[in-house]
């Protein structure tokens, strides 16, 4: 089966009646544009999207596949991220500074839950650079990653480079 369109998403969708099954899309796959993938249910699925996927990718909730009896929707597991707390104190001087050093690493880069709160995909060399930044706190979690909170893409293997304009706009 072949799907190349997202349908909607499965919490705005009727599936009563229907079988809803699963793929599993790690985030750093989100992106791509082609995908063989088996559902939790053992159904072999190519996934083949247009180039609106490189910069919306495929998240939690997608609904790539549905008919009178089957919704197939996108399921995207937890991966190790660094959790990233700025102190209120510091945060008018710190917030840039993060937003610099995870944007000039080209990480991937989300808003947390809380005010000052950021996540951005594990790698040790990023926590042990951002531990060091005084009023600020990251620590390793599992976590997942909801791109409807993203503040950049970061590098996904497409090549926009656009230097000069800074990182994070909008409602910091």
């Amino acid at each position: 089966m072949i799907c190349e369109t997202i349908e909607g998403r499965l919490e705005t969708l009727d599936t009563s009646g229907k079988r809803v099954e699963y793929v599993e899309i790690p985030w750093d796959e989100a992106f791509k544009r082609i995908h063989r993938k088996i559902t939790d249910a053992g159904r072999e699925v190519g996934i083949r999207m247009g180039d609106f996927i490189l910069t919306r990718g495929l998240y939690e909730g997608d609904v790539i596949y549905q008919d009178d009896n089957l919704v197939i929707a996108v399921h995207t597991p937890p991966c190790q991220v660094i959790s990233i707390a700025v102190d209120a104190s510091a945060a008018a001087r710190m917030i840039p500074k993060v937003c610099y050093e995870v944007g000039n690493r080209h990480a991937p880069f989300f808003y947390g839950e809380e005010e000052g709160s950021f996540l951005t995909p594990y790698n040790e060399p990023m926590l042990v650079m951002l531990k060091k930044l005084p009023g600020v706190t990251a620590e390793k979690q599992m976590r997942k990653l909801d791109f409807a909170n993203r503040i950049s893409t970061g590098g996904h293997g497409h090549h926009h480079h656009h230097h000069g304009t800074g990182g994070a706009h909008g409602d910091a």
